[in-house]
């Protein structure tokens, strides 16, 4: 047995499926001197992926996981150790049908076999099932099983077979050091119960123990371990005979939140209807004290009693057989965490890596992503939405894990909108505003904490005004989460005027000798410009996929501000913070994060300037204030005082008007000003609603997260500039030749021409629906992807519901004929741009 060496260039603590995959990747990659710690044994060192349920099911509505998915069965194929077997999803109500419909979508989206089928079908492919208990299934063929410990063992095998790998099983990690540096802080030895290890680069992959490892070094992994309530019910005299660990299909039964799994001549159920059973990483008792293994805690009957009843009803035969008994029951331990995604990436200290609350079915493609990540610093899959850098404070509260988890657990197999809100841990971050805001009957949604007016109640009477124009949706799934008033509030801003609260902006200065070598090495515009100008940006990685858009301010010569999206601030502070590692390793130039110290408040529409000019005594004339620039101002205030405030003349919804950013101490009075200042002129507090999506789509505005991201480039965005700055960035080489090639997509504006369904109801598309030919044809771009929706929403203005689809460059021609399917009926939609020429003032007119 090896034993434990004194350095390593990099540990993997942890030899589940995700430890296994990465230091299978990282040898693939090149990377000699690795060490796997388990505090366990092998190939069963106790952990979950020795005791989950490991089937598969590949659709998901996220892409990102999907494509994680899709990516791991690709591996388990190759190792042999993948058995497909089909799975359906069965429904028995009509609202669960039309989630299944929803299903359909992502799997057309994302180029995965699936049908909606009859019970019939299911019976003929499981005999043993009753039709009366469900009205319809999806069905997806590709669907199976894996043997993930013999995975694991390959995995590893392969590694130590390139002599790259040293594995050390039964070894407690009992401490992570750390050093500070100027820069920060730096990962610098793993301490063992068979001795240390010197080295600069470790890897927290150890499931649900992770946020115990975390805590050594001072990160947080907000997972925590919950429980899932399995059984194993037989020998069943109807699998008895069969070949194989499995041959009929997996059933998932999604109304009672259980699964139904052939193994052998058992049948596995497992529940995610009962109660969150939570616990935390430090009581999962220890080898010793298992009676199974650490993850394999004690059945609690009471919980699962009433899905057993259900489970019996659906397969009555086969579980009621006669000798059949439940031989197996466990509550298996998994990992979950606050927002339902995988927690990846390289934390706040340097070397210090996490791939963590990772299951079964996405194990080997995070093992590649992350070990992509760490070599070249991009991976094939982008897994921004499960980067360890988007966690706020707040985020990494063990309560707030425990809340978020308490209530997402239920939904596991739950009808999720794609806007739905959680209910828990709210009002964690309020904006000054926020009293005015209840007053004027705001509906919050939250973003990193904060809650932001999505509309105001207050504005209800102007639906009276504006009609049909405000487009009622009929159908309650599509206005489910929304409201017509965001369309009101819309017109009423192109018309007049808005106030928009944009507290939850994520603000940091960068100051020092080195702050425009640091903006200029992350950014892709020119950055190196007269102080008081405004500079919207894209960041890219290596590889010239998106990090994020942003806008930069240049306050002073050695001062910049960065302003950027609360739900992607802190990925985005961590990587200007490393490029300022690079190009300041003394420290001589700083980064401060602003965000608790300055709200934003937005003021747009024809009548902004006006409302301005009555609280501000400068020259704010096109002339004496130009777009793209900013500056201080001197704002009247109730009381005859005055705020600081620097205004930031820039529109994400294509009107006149400012950024005004003001000391958190003196917000409250700024809103109070412009909206009394504003009265006279029809203004009226304006959600988030309109400021992401009406105004925004209306202008063709991209997005990060939706239009932009890792796989996206700036040439696909229709986003590339005439120059490219001489200065060196981060994904130059790349961009550059980006823009000699030729494209392989072409970001596109659909609007739909027909919302008619064939019930007569008219259906408003929210997004993720595939775009396919009028007659319901597949399109494949030149990345042999399949068009989808990234973002839907009303544009008012123009009367018509809109899309934004990357489209093959074939296809992306103004007043091409395609459609959009949506819960499985296809709608005709018209191309309306094929670059960034917006439908709405296509001159840029309005933003004078």
């Amino acid at each position: 047995m090896a034993t434990v060496p004194p350095t390593a260039r990099v540990v993997v603590i942890g030899a589940g499926i995700v430890g296994n995959s990465l230091v299978q990747h990282l040898a693939r990659l090149g990377w000699r001197d690795i060490v796997q710690l388990d505090k366990g044994p092998l190939p069963n060192p106790g952990g979950s992926t020795g005791h989950a349920s490991n089937f598969i099911f590949t659709v998901d509505h996220s892409r990102e996981i999907a494509d994680l998915t899709l990516d791991s069965v690709r591996q388990y194929q190759e190792m042999g150790v993948f058995t497909q077997c089909g799975g359906f999803e069965i429904a028995r109500t009509e609202e669960r049908m039309e989630e299944l419909r929803r299903r359909m979508s992502s799997a057309r989206a994302w180029g995965i076999e699936s049908e909606l089928v009859s019970p019939e079908f299911v019976k003929e492919k499981v005999p043993f099932i009753e039709t009366d208990q469900f009205i319809g299934a999806f069905w997806t063929p590709g669907v199976g099983v894996v043997d993930s410990l013999r995975a694991g063992t390959i995995m590893r095998e392969e590694a130590m077979a390139l002599d790259a790998l040293t594995v050390v099983p039964n070894v407690e990690v009992l401490g992570l050091d750390v050093e500070d540096t100027p820069t920060g802080r730096r990962i610098t030895r793993v301490r063992t119960s068979e001795g240390d290890i010197e080295t600069s680069t470790v890897v927290i992959a150890c499931g649900v123990w992770s946020p115990k490892i975390g805590d050594m070094a001072g990160i947080k992994i907000p997972l925590t371990p919950a429980v899932h309530q399995m059984i194993s019910v037989g020998p069943c005299p109807q699998l008895a005979e069969r070949e194989g660990e499995i041959s009929f299909p997996i059933v998932r039964d999604m109304d009672t939140f259980c699964y139904e799994r052939q193994h052998g001549a058992d049948m596995e159920v497992g529940s995610y209807a009962h109660r969150a059973i939570l616990h935390e990483p430090e009581d999962i008792p220890t080898i010793e004290q298992s009676k199974l293994s650490p993850t394999e805690m004690p059945f609690t009957s009471d919980d699962f009693d009433p899905q057993l009843e259900q489970a019996y009803e659906l397969m009555p035969e086969l579980l009621g057989a006669e000798g059949a008994e439940m031989r197996y029951a466990i509550n298996g331990l998994l990992s979950l965490t606050c927002d339902g995604n995988p927690i990846l990436g390289e934390s706040e200290v340097g070397g210090l890596w996490t791939a963590a609350a990772v299951w079964i079915k996405e194990g080997p493609g995070v093992g590649r992503a992350v070990a992509e990540q760490m070599t070249q610093g991009w991976s094939e899959i982008d897994i921004h939405h499960s980067d360890i850098a988007r966690f706020h404070a707040h985020q990494g509260r063990r309560e707030h894990t425990r809340l978020r988890t308490t209530e997402s657990f239920i939904k596991t197999y739950g009808i999720i909108h794609p806007s739905e809100q959680y209910e828990s841990d709210r009002d964690q971050r309020l904006s000054p505003m926020n009293e005015s805001q209840k007053k004027l009957g705001a509906v919050f949604y939250e973003t990193a904490g904060w809650e932001r007016p999505f509309w105001y109640e207050s504005n209800a009477e102007l639906l009276e005004q504006y009609g049909d124009a405000v487009m009622p949706r009929e159908h309650e799934w599509d206005a489910r989460w929304w409201s017509p008033i965001i369309n009101a509030e819309h017109l009423r801003m192109r018309e007049a005027a808005g106030v928009v609260d944009l507290s939850a902006f994520c603000v940091f200065d960068i100051e020092g000798p080195e702050a425009l070598a640091a903006v200029q090495r992350t950014c892709v515009a020119q950055c190196d410009v007269a102080v008081g100008k405004v500079i919207y940006t894209p960041v890219l990685d290596a590889r010239g996929g998106f990090l994020s858009d942003l806008t930069v301010m240049r306050l002073g010569d050695d001062h910049f501000r960065v302003v950027t999206g609360g739900a992607h601030g802190m990925a985005d502070r961590k990587t200007f913070g490393d490029q300022l590692a690079q190009v300041s390793p003394d420290a001589s130039t700083t980064l401060t994060d602003r965000t608790d110290e300055v709200s934003t408040i937005g003021l747009w529409g024809p009548r902004a300037r006006d409302i301005l000019s009555s609280l501000a005594d400068d020259d704010l004339s096109d002339a004496g204030f130009g777009f793209l620039t900013c500056r201080e101002l001197a704002v009247r205030v109730a009381g005859g005082g005055t705020v600081t405030v620097l205004a930031s003349r820039i529109s994400y919804v294509g009107e006149l008007g400012w950024e005004l950013y003001v000391a958190m101490s003196d917000a409250a009075a700024l809103w109070e000003a412009l909206l009394e200042a504003g009265r006279p002129h029809g203004a009226v507090p304006v959600g988030i609603g309109v400021y992401g999506t009406t105004g925004r789509i209306e202008k063709g505005y991209r997005a990060y997260g939706a239009e932009l991201d890792a796989e996206r480039t700036i040439v696909e965005a229709g986003m590339q500039r005439p120059k490219v700055k001489a200065a060196d960035f981060v994904g130059r080489d790349a961009y550059l030749a980006q823009r000699e090639a030729p494209a392989a997509s072409v970001l596109c504006t659909l609007t739909v021409d027909d919302h008619t369904s064939a019930s007569g109801t008219k259906r408003y598309m929210l997004g993720g629906e595939p775009i396919l030919t009028r007659d319901g044809g597949a399109l494949t771009d030149g990345h042999g992807h399949h068009p989808y929706v990234t973002s839907a929403g009303s544009a008012p203005s123009l009367g018509k519901h809109v899309l934004m689809a990357y489209l093959p460059v074939d296809e992306a021609r103004i007043g091409n004929e395609l459609a959009v399917s949506y819960m499985e009926e296809l709608y005709p939609v018209t191309v309306g741009s094929v670059d960034a020429t917006p439908l709405l003032d296509p001159a840029n007119e309005r933003l004078r």
